[in-house]
């Protein structure tokens, strides 16, 4: 498998690229992109990457696993192109927004691209999945490999604010230094969960009045 992503994501990432784990993670993604139905496509596996360059990440939301259904996944956790039905959890994340900011948002589809190039990591724990099996993909590599992201990130720049939905997310972010970083935690938005914490959890406009406050333009959320 040939790694096609930007090239200060590259730089940051080289160790994990050239690790014997990655290898063998490619190794096995091409494989199953080469045997069956896999999403989302090869060449947006590294969207999230390819989306927010290393040096333009104000914002980090962490999903779990990339949407299994033909034509959903595209690389960013929680969103979907047109013409696919938004996703509950992703209806949710707007009835919050709307919640938060007193206002109706009419979004024409469930394409997160537009936070995406405005500074919003959108990373799943595993990048790839196999069609209508979820978590098929996982304990191959790609938890090490997000890993490294979220440390590398850490690391190396300051004031980012880490979005952590869920148990899976919370985990995941658990070394994050809350004296550089604000980490901001809650229920999953998937309507199972988005009750017992999610709704009024105010997140977007703490990580805006947060990066305001670093003076990073905040995001522009609808």
């Amino acid at each position: 498998m040939e790694v096609k992503i930007e090239e200060s994501w590259r730089q940051v990432l080289s160790g994990e690229f050239a690790s014997d784990y990655f290898r063998r993670l490619a190794d096995f993604v091409k494989d199953a992109y080469a045997k069956g139905r896999c999403y989302p496509p090869g060449r947006f596996i590294f969207e999230a990457f390819n989306r927010t360059p290393f040096d333009k990440v104000k914002v980090v939301i962490i999903g779990q696993d990339p949407y299994h259904g033909p034509g959903q996944a595209h690389g960013l956790c929680f969103s979907v192109l047109p013409p696919c039905k938004m996703p509950p959890s992703l209806v949710n994340i707007r009835k919050e927004l709307e919640a938060e900011f007193g206002v109706k948002i009419d979004w024409k589809d469930g394409d997160l691209s537009r936070w995406a190039d405005d500074g919003v990591l959108l990373l799943n724990s595993t990048l790839t999945v196999a069609e209508g099996k979820p978590m098929s993909h996982s304990g191959q590599g790609w938890e090490r490999f997000t890993d490294a992201v979220v440390r590398v990130l850490n690391e190396r720049r300051d004031n980012l604010v880490f979005i952590l939905w869920g148990a899976s997310a919370q985990r995941k972010g658990a070394a994050i230094d809350r004296r550089r970083h604000l980490v901001l935690a809650s229920a999953h938005p998937s309507p199972l969960s988005a009750h017992r914490g999610f709704f009024g959890c105010g997140h977007f406009k703490a990580a805006n009045d947060y990066l305001a406050a670093h003076s990073v333009t905040p995001i522009r959320w609808f």
